[in-house]
């Protein structure tokens, strides 16, 4: 997915020095954005005092919307480099196409991993014929500096492993849980999984404390360590935690996001996560005059345009503001 902020600023993310040594309840709130002309996203990371969870650095959720008589999720093709893409969806189809050649339709529970490594573009659109609901999340992941320049590709696993507990089914959609691995490809120590919970379920989910871990609510009344997150909004959890307390008051579902602190420092401009002034201004350019990125072939409508850069330097600096 996009950022399609035409108006885009310069996000400065990673570094050490300002990750939480031992657990906390930071409740995050979202920042509206529109996506396209019929969907609206909420925005939890880049958030105003928090850039990364681990090595991820972009969390989007939007949804659940009635497109029954709506076009969906029409982004055009766009670039990415030095990241990974995660489509994520709880209800409705979203088809990826990107430069790579790759095609395909992702349905609820299977994930749509995109690798960019140096260089990739990609659009994504619900399907001319469509469920009425779309629900979903969207999430990049940094690449470190040993693997930011992979050949680009992309998976797509219909079939992830889950983790089973009384009255709650993880799925694990990136990294390790509790001893159980996804099959997407991942370049650092994290971990993302899908929490579904019945109502009245509590739970207790193992954690590993050299992790720093936030948690998503999509949906249903849920209390995460004791504090009530809703729909949308993202509770930050710092290291440190062997376990995480859930209750369920109603059916719910969550994002568990963690990983190691991630200990560069990263300039995140637009589509693009780099080092540097110059990668940024770079890509822009390739974009721009069309090398690079590849084309994303069988989208009915023209590339998205980049932004202006803005007129400040872009410095990495650290993790939050």
């Amino acid at each position: 997915m996009s950022n399609l902020d035409r108006q885009a600023t310069p996000t400065v993310c990673g570094g050490r020095g300002f990750v939480v040594a031992e657990p906390v309840r930071e409740l995050l709130s979202p920042r509206r954005v529109a996506l396209g002309e019929s969907t609206e996203v909420r925005r939890l990371l880049p958030n105003l005092g928090r850039r990364m969870v681990g090595a991820w650095a972009f969390v989007d959720h939007y949804g659940p919307d009635d497109i029954a008589d709506e076009p969906g999720m029409q982004v055009p093709p766009h670039p990415h480099m030095g990241l990974q893409t995660v489509s994520w969806l709880h209800e409705g189809e979203v088809l990826h196409r990107d430069s790579t050649g790759s095609s395909e339709v992702i349905r609820p529970r299977q994930l749509g991993l995109m690798t960019s490594g140096r260089a990739i573009s990609h659009s994504e659109e619900s399907p001319k014929s469509h469920a009425r609901l779309l629900h979903g999340a969207q999430l990049w992941v940094a690449l470190p500096q040993a693997h930011r320049n992979v050949e680009p590709h992309f998976q797509h696993h219909t079939d992830l492993p889950r983790v089973l507990g009384p009255g709650l089914t993880a799925t694990v959609i990136l990294g390790t849980l509790d001893g159980t691995t996804s099959p997407g490809s991942v370049y650092s120590p994290l971990v993302g999984a899908d929490l579904t919970l019945t109502a009245g379920a509590e739970a207790r989910l193992p954690l590993e404390p050299d992790f720093e871990y936030a948690v998503l609510s999509m949906s249903g009344e849920v209390h995460v360590d004791g504090v009530p997150v809703l729909p949308g909004s993202m509770l930050y959890l710092g290291c440190g935690r062997p376990e995480l307390p859930l209750r369920a008051s109603s059916d719910a579902a969550l994002m568990l996001l963690g990983g190691e602190p991630f200990e560069e420092e990263l300039v995140m401009w637009w589509n693009f996560i780099g080092r540097s002034q110059q990668e940024i201004t770079e890509a822009r350019r390739d974009w721009t005059e069309g090398s690079r990125f590849g084309e994303v072939k069988g989208y009915d409508g023209a590339p998205l345009a980049a932004p202006e850069l803005p007129p400040v330097p872009l410095k990495p600096r650290g993790r939050v503001r």
